[in-house]
């Protein structure tokens, strides 16, 4: 699913359009026991509840495509009877009203759910009527000839509110308040079956994770059956190993500054598009090739690729570079910089030491109070003698301003 796709199903939590038929919900206590349940028509809840439920749907199909929100294919045998599909197909067409379906499921989280607090899981059956649209984009909502009927299931921390005073109305009095148990936004959903291009996909899920560095591998294998992809922070990982690995000794603060250059303009020239920028094995051996990598380098790259990232994995560039601002660390000094005055950064060697040198354009603060840096014409023995001691400069040109010895020579 593209974010277009998941925003037309986000847009059905709201009062207006909503699809839901029917919701089922379990409260688990951190001894994994069943402690309430839910069973009911959705439209029966309070106006009250179903905006606090709106509001937990919308968030599981909140994120960023391929950090927060993944999508996963089912693979083949879990499409036949007794697989994890074929489940979740028979869950689905039961409309939530097969009780032993739902405990059978409910079962099935709680066993492979690693969580040793309170939770609620929260599971959800809707029938959307899909609008057609025209030529000019716009829907036709007496044009529609095919429904996407769902689940989503949501599983919510629940956690006893905190402690504080509070204002009794009734005895107009200020008196200790009473804690409550909240449930919290997921930390994890699925969506199933897929919406693409406009259309059920039963061979696919989308899957929500609330922190992008932890899927749960085991949850997704065991509940789901499908092959876990790497997170955001695994993806970063493999692919800096990969360069590393790859580069060896010729590692250099330009090649490295070329290929996040390189991977920021991609993420820029498709910035628009419902898809995001995803990088095969091929694309991120061209994308080396292009920064000046050799070709010595790279006979191993396929290698060295499967090792560190997995033989089919992809990596989503937005997860292995940051648009924001590039860091440059050192053992005692960490700089950031807005990736367009990367420029401005240059490693000399200056008496005989391994320098960054960064020159300080317009006001200059340390510590926020406005520094003189001297002449403009002053020597690079006066400039060396005003930052022997290390400080860190802030300057106002959206980036922090350092100078610092990263190493002896050798």
């Amino acid at each position: 699913m593209n974010k277009k796709e998941i925003s037309e199903i986000k847009k059905q939590f709201t009062p207006e359009n909503c699809s839901i038929t029917r919701i089922c919900g379990c409260y688990v206590d951190g001894e994994k026991n069943k402690k309430t349940e839910l069973k009911e028509a959705f439209l029966s809840l309070s106006e009250e509840e179903m905006f606090k439920y709106f509001d937990i749907f919308r968030k599981s199909l909140s994120g960023t495509i391929g950090k927060n929100l993944m999508n996963m294919e089912f693979p083949l045998e879990q499409e036949s009877e007794g697989g994890t599909q074929h489940f979740l197909m028979k869950l689905r067409e039961s409309k939530l009203t097969d009780d032993a379906l739902v405990e059978s499921f409910y079962d099935k989280i709680i066993e492979n759910y690693d969580y040793p607090e309170n939770y609620y899981i929260i599971l959800i059956h809707g029938v959307y009527d899909i609008p057609g649209k025209s030529s000019d984009g716009s829907e036709m909502f007496d044009a529609s000839d095919e429904i996407y009927e769902h689940i989503m299931c949501c599983i919510c921390p629940v956690k006893l509110s905190k402690a504080g005073l509070c204002y009794n109305a009734e005895t107009n009095s200020i008196q200790d308040r009473i804690r409550d148990w909240i449930v919290e936004l997921p930390d994890v959903a699925f969506l199933f079956p897929q919406f693409n291009d406009r259309s059920t996909d039963i061979h696919g899920v989308l899957y929500y994770s609330k922190d992008a560095n932890e899927l749960r591998d085991i949850f997704i294998d065991e509940l789901l059956g499908c092959n876990a992809p790497l997170s955001a922070g695994g993806q970063r990982d493999s692919f800096n190993a990969l360069v590393e690995d790859t580069l060896g000794e010729d590692c250099s603060y330009d090649t490295v500054l070329n290929i996040h250059e390189k991977l920021n303009d991609l993420i820029e020239a498709q910035k628009d598009e419902p898809e995001p920028v995803v990088l095969t094995k091929s694309e991120v051996k061209r994308l080396f090739e292009e920064c000046g990598v050799e070709d010595e380098k790279l006979q191993s790259f396929d290698e060295q690729y499967e090792i560190t990232a997995g033989e089919k994995s992809s990596l989503v560039a937005s997860n292995i570079t940051n648009t924001r601002r590039f860091e440059i660390k050192t053992p005692d000094v960490v700089v950031h910089v807005d990736p367009e005055r990367a420029d401005l950064v240059e490693t000399r060697v200056i008496d005989g030491r391994k320098c960054l040198v960064i020159p300080m354009e317009g006001e200059v603060e340390f510590n926020g109070i406005r520094v003189h840096t001297g002449s403009e014409d002053s020597s690079n023995e006066e400039f060396s003698e005003d930052f022997s001691n290390g400080s860190h400069i802030k300057a106002n040109d959206k980036f922090s301003d350092t100078i610092e010895e990263a190493s002896d020579a050798e």
